[in-house]
């Protein structure tokens, strides 16, 4: 059957108006003009809101590490940085105190700050006693017989609302992200060039050694670079041992949550092998006895310390901008310490998903380095 003339002269019209280029040319042009306020909108947002991004990121480095302020930041927002980066070294005291109650170890350091600076960065006029500080950080320790013992993260939590802190999901995620950027570099992930080792080998093995009955910067490079070629695993709170089944269980229960988060992959990946966490490897060489070949804790004037307390404890320490390039000396920020290997190299320790590795000395954002207090700088002079 034969289509009605108006529905032919319809479709006609519209074939033509489809097919005519300047017809969609004009329609283009209107499109455009009508979406175009939106683009740019759009467009305005995204760089508020990558301008904030940015921000929160300097503030975060910053108020951890420290540095200078851009000159560019806001004026307020230059002092809510400056407030946090006070109150974290109140914490850092404070840490430290609760440690020398500790019968061993170290207290995840990263950890506390982040939580801190998720509950108050921005506050009005932050400051922080040294009194206010030590009752923050027994919240993430338990006293036994008065010897400081780290809680697990949901009970610290606990304890801090207890306390009256306003812990909620957002601060949670929040420190969570914050010490995800300064534990492995941002996000969790760390982005720069890493290379691995991996043998698998236990043995430990002094025969490149340079004189093994002192402690020294080359033989502490020659003990690094050992670690990094048999792939060791890193277990918070270890320092160059096997993981046995017997460690590894005493550590799930001295820490439940720096190790006992992450316990399959533990097991799956580090159970076996030697592991070490970031200061442990530095400890592990000082207590390595060469005629036993045992990591004996505790020995050769080598006490068990944090990143941080070594490096507050350094005599000889300066900025990044001033390092010599000397192997053997440690590169610091704030929670975390690494080996300088020499050739812009570093080994360290890096975090459990990554175990031993060698990354640039460039790209990971250290703040200070320094000479290792026990270790001899001087050998052959």
């Amino acid at each position: 059957m034969a289509a009605p003339a108006a529905v032919t002269l319809t479709v006609k019209a519209a074939v033509a108006f489809a097919t005519d280029k300047r017809t969609w040319k004009a329609v283009g042009v209107v499109v455009a003009s009508i979406l175009m306020p939106i683009i740019l909108i759009l467009v305005m947002i995204s760089s508020i809101l990558s301008a904030g991004s940015d921000h929160n990121k300097a503030a975060i480095d910053l108020s951890f590490n420290g540095g200078r302020i851009p000159a560019a930041m806001p004026a307020e927002y230059a002092s809510h940085i400056s407030n946090m980066s006070e109150c974290l070294g109140v914490l850092d005291e404070a840490i430290s105190e609760a440690e020398a109650q500790m019968e061993g170890g170290a207290l995840d350091n990263i950890r506390i700050k982040s939580i801190f600076y998720s509950l108050y960065f921005g506050a009005e006029n932050l400051s922080l006693s040294a009194s206010e500080a030590r009752a923050f950080v027994d919240c993430f320790v338990a006293y036994e017989d008065d010897a400081a013992v780290p809680v697990g993260l949901n009970a610290a939590y606990e304890k801090l609302s207890l306390s009256g802190e306003a812990v909620n999901s957002e601060v949670k995620t929040n420190a969570q992200k914050i010490y995800e950027r300064m534990a492995f570099g941002g996000a969790g992930t760390f982005t720069g060039e890493i290379e691995r080792g991996g043998t698998g080998s236990a043995v430990l093995d002094i025969s490149s050694f340079t004189v093994p009955a002192t402690k020294n910067n080359l033989d502490l490079v020659a003990y690094a670079e050992q670690a990094f070629d048999s792939g060791w695993g890193y277990v918070w709170g270890t320092y160059g041992d096997v993981l046995t089944e017997s460690l590894f269980s005493s550590k799930l229960e001295q820490y439940p949550d720096g190790v006992g988060n992450y316990e399959s992959f533990i097991r799956d990946n580090w159970l076996g092998g030697r592991t070490t966490d970031c200061v442990g490897l530095i400890k592990g060489y000082g207590w390595l006895n060469p005629n036993t070949m045992e990591i004996e804790y505790g020995t050769n004037d080598m006490p068990d310390i944090s990143a941080d307390s070594m490096y507050k404890s350094a005599a000889v320490s300066g900025s990044m901008d001033t390092m010599p390039d000397v192997p053997g000396l440690a590169v610091w920020k704030s929670g975390h310490i690494g080996i300088y290997v020499g050739n812009g190299k570093v080994i360290e320790a890096m975090g459990t998903k990554y175990g031993v590795v060698k990354t640039n000395l460039a790209d990971r954002s250290w703040s200070a380095w320094l000479e290792i207090p026990y270790i001899n700088y001087n050998l052959g002079e």
